[in-house]
């Protein structure tokens, strides 16, 4: 049987930098919770539509603007970015990638973030500060999956590539890249730790 995949579906997962990792961390989940501290703004918005958690998303959400830990970060992030770029195979030649948004999420027990994707941008992703063992990882979505109608459902042995969604598990220092328009959330956080995680939008010009 003459059988192909078509229209793949691309997640890319790698520490941010070879060593280091761990001081790099703690001085970064310092400043996050300071941040929460300052962000008055921040904090009143999550209590309406963060429940139980604090984002940034709504109020400082160019970090890399606004700090120079963060204009560091976003030097390391974007070398992870553009080799995406190129795994996808998008012809970006005498175009450059900007990091656009760039914001902290600090999920503290029962804190959950809902199905949502990024619009605006063409590759989105998260950077892990601070992962307590057994909290929530990155869950995604099958494109498709509104369009199944009335497929039965798979297999339990399926193949990991024809499931309708997969996890990825949260783990300090790593980078999770994903195209912008891919679906995903975080389950509630069921540990006694915060989870402390960096969301980011890239936009190509």
């Amino acid at each position: 049987m003459s059988v192909r995949a078509w229209f793949s579906t691309f997640i890319y997962s790698e520490p941010l930098q070879a060593r280091g990792l761990v001081a790099f961390n703690r001085d970064l989940a310092a400043e996050c919770r300071q941040l929460r501290d300052f962000d008055r703004a921040g904090r009143a918005w999550s209590a309406k539509n963060y429940p139980g958690g604090y984002t940034s998303y709504a109020s400082l959400n160019e970090l890399q603007r606004f700090s120079s830990t963060f204009t560091g970060l976003e030097r390391k992030l974007s070398r992870h970015v553009r080799a995406f770029a190129r795994e996808l195979e998008f012809d970006l030649r005498g175009r450059e990638i900007v990091m656009t948004d760039c914001w902290v999420n600090i999920m503290p027990p029962t804190a959950a973030h809902s199905l949502h994707l990024h619009p605006l941008s063409f590759i989105s992703g998260t950077y892990y500060v601070a992962t307590p063992d057994g909290c929530p990882g990155l869950k995604f979505e099958d494109p498709r999956l509104s369009k199944f109608m009335a497929a039965p459902p798979r297999r339990s042995d399926a193949r990991d590539d024809q499931r309708a969604h997969v996890t990825y598990e949260a783990q300090a220092g790593q980078v999770i890249l994903f195209e912008s328009w891919l679906r995903h959330e975080v389950a509630s956080n069921r540990t006694a730790g915060e989870r402390i995680s960096i969301s980011f939008n890239y936009q190509w010009r």
